[in-house]
């Protein structure tokens, strides 16, 4: 390996280190990382996998928690079964057609409520009641906050909490875990210079220093956007500081903030700012919403109220 840059020979993807846990046969269990927080988790979804039948995933955006739950059901025995993802946001006080039709359709399988924080009142209490245990459908759900506190609030129903919560499994934040970014910087690097045909096999020890060095509010798809990108401009071997654009724009501000005719008002600035990140996600909602810290219902609550949105 090179003394200047990390190299894809030198930083490897750290996979489950126990060679009979049912995590570590899977091709798609590629939660990278050795820190502790990692390694602790790899062991939770060995052990919980296999046996649980309701489990809650929490943590920040873009912490992983679809890829955790993806994992979980690939270590059942209903591994077989379909993985069905229902976005919580969306449902109403009139969806509990929809939720009964969602449990058949993953029955000996793994229903996904994803966000389920953001689920109305009204069909929280419609879940409760459309729940058959009789069905089979293992039930596994993602927060950002913790339901307890917004139980104790009454901003989530008591009764379901009991029922999703029986195993909880918290994701750390990647700031916290900064000893794992070489080996993610790596695995996206690998991944994204295969996929869009480029020969990209280094990251110079200046970029890294950077990433390293970067607080990653988005967590780990803040890191993969960032890869991607970079690996898009690279037409090297090596990806280097200059190849960190999206990374640059999210960190500092902006050479046309000094501009006149930019404006001033604190609304103003953050509708800019909330069009700038969707624009730098091609329109996806979801990733503009993980980029920006905050759920995707108070996105669309913020562009309905965006005068350029409407």
């Amino acid at each position: 390996m090179s003394t200047s840059s990390y190299s894809l020979s030198g930083v490897a993807p750290a996979r489950f280190e126990e060679p009979h846990g049912l995590a570590a046969e899977l091709p798609c269990f590629e939660m990278v990382g050795d820190s502790v927080a990692m390694r602790r988790l790899r062991m939770q979804v060995d052990r919980i996998g296999p046996h649980f039948r309701t489990v809650l995933v929490r943590g920040e955006m873009g912490t992983g928690k679809e890829l955790v739950a993806r994992t979980l059901h690939g270590c059942s025995m209903d591994r077989e079964g379909p993985f069905v993802v229902c976005h919580s946001a969306a449902l109403d006080d009139s969806d509990e057609d929809r939720i009964r039709e969602l449990m058949r359709t993953a029955r000996r399988g793994t229903l996904f409520f994803d966000g389920i924080e953001e689920m109305p009142l009204s069909a929280q209490s419609r879940l409760v009641r459309a729940i058959e245990p009789k069905l089979g459908t293992r039930m596994i759900a993602s927060a950002n906050q913790d339901l307890q506190v917004l139980t104790a609030s009454g901003r989530f129903r008591q009764d379901l909490y009991y029922r999703i919560a029986m195993v909880e499994i918290v994701l750390e934040p990647l700031r916290e875990r900064a000893e794992d970014i070489p080996g993610l910087a790596m695995s996206f690097l690998k991944r994204f210079s295969s996929l869009y045909g480029k020969d990209v096999e280094r990251i110079s020890n200046g970029a890294m220093e950077r990433l390293l060095a970067h607080g990653w509010p988005g967590n780990v798809r803040e890191i993969e956007n960032v890869l991607r990108n970079g690996v898009l401009q690279c037409d090297g071997q090596m990806l280097e500081n200059d190849h960190l654009t999206s990374l640059r724009e999210m960190c500092g501000v902006s050479p046309e903030m000094n501009r006149p005719d930019v404006p001033t008002r604190l609304q103003d600035v953050v509708e800019r700012h909330v069009f700038q990140v969707l624009k730098s996600c091609a329109g996806n909602k979801l990733r503009a919403a993980e980029m920006l810290g905050i759920s995707r219902s108070t996105l669309y609550r913020m562009l309905e109220g965006c005068s350029e949105h409407s």
